[in-house]
């Protein structure tokens, strides 16, 4: 016989609360009867969080006994519980395993071959777009932890906010193949110093800082990942500068 947990969640009319339908799901997932308590006004739901001293919603009762929230439920569970604070890799391996299929998927719809030149650049000019795309949702936001150790905004402040659209252009020209007398250099440029900046901060003097390379908000540590973004700006920067002065 399944063991029996009783959840109280908020199900307002003009709310419902999402952590309430994860611990409902959860639980049923976990095999236990769920005994479902809507919560269906702010009166009702303040009411319960006097009666139980408790600032939150949703609660779950298992056995009589309070297990607490989502997150408490979850370690009970034995699962992970995220820390919003902790560094993390993952927005950036998304990304770039996004890009990277989003370029076998471009190469194959021109070519019929997954894997060409083609590929490669396509791979390295989506990622400079995404990347780009993320520091423009808030430039603002981004301008000022790119501050934090890029060499020529501590210089020129008004270059933390140009640098997504410089990214953004070099990387939409060079998937379009034009104008690679302007994408080459911007791309050039904009790599190397950030190569630089980055090597300066973490290797050199040895600071623990966020990477603005995703955004402004995000939890990547400054170090590889944006050494990495800067270095394929200035090797896919480079390839093309070859390439079109072999054609010449």
């Amino acid at each position: 016989m399944s063991e029996t947990a009783t959840l109280y969640r908020m199900v307002m009319p003009g709310h419902t609360c999402p952590y309430g339908l994860k611990a409902k799901d959860l639980l049923t997932r976990s095999g236990y009867d769920v005994e479902d308590h809507p919560l269906a006004s702010r009166a009702e739901t303040d009411a319960f969080k006097r009666q139980h001293e408790v600032s939150t919603t949703p609660q779950i009762f298992i056995g009589g006994k309070r297990i607490g929230g989502y997150d408490d439920l979850r370690r009970l569970l034995g699962k992970r519980v995220a820390d919003p604070k902790a560094t993390s890799y993952r927005p950036v391996a998304a990304l770039f395993a996004t890009t990277a299929l989003l370029a076998f998927a471009a190469a194959y719809a021109v070519t019929g071959k997954l894997v060409t030149v083609r590929t490669i650049e396509w791979f390295i000019s989506f990622s400079m777009v995404v990347l780009a795309l993320l520091k423009l949702q808030n430039v603002a936001t981004f301008s000022t932890m790119f501050l934090n150790y890029d060499l020529l905004a501590k210089r020129w402040v008004p270059y933390s906010y140009l640098y997504p659209f410089a990214e953004v252009t070099a990387g939409l020209l060079m998937v379009a193949g034009v104008l690679t007398w302007l994408s080459v250099p911007l791309a050039l440029f904009i790599g190397s110093v950030g190569a630089a900046s980055v090597f300066k901060a973490v290797y050199i003097e040895k600071r623990e800082l966020r990477c603005a390379c995703v955004g402004g908000t995000s939890n990547v540590p400054l170090g590889f990942v944006s050494l990495t973004e800067n270095l394929m700006m200035i090797a896919m920067a480079l390839w093309m500068g070859f390439a079109q002065w072999s054609m010449t």
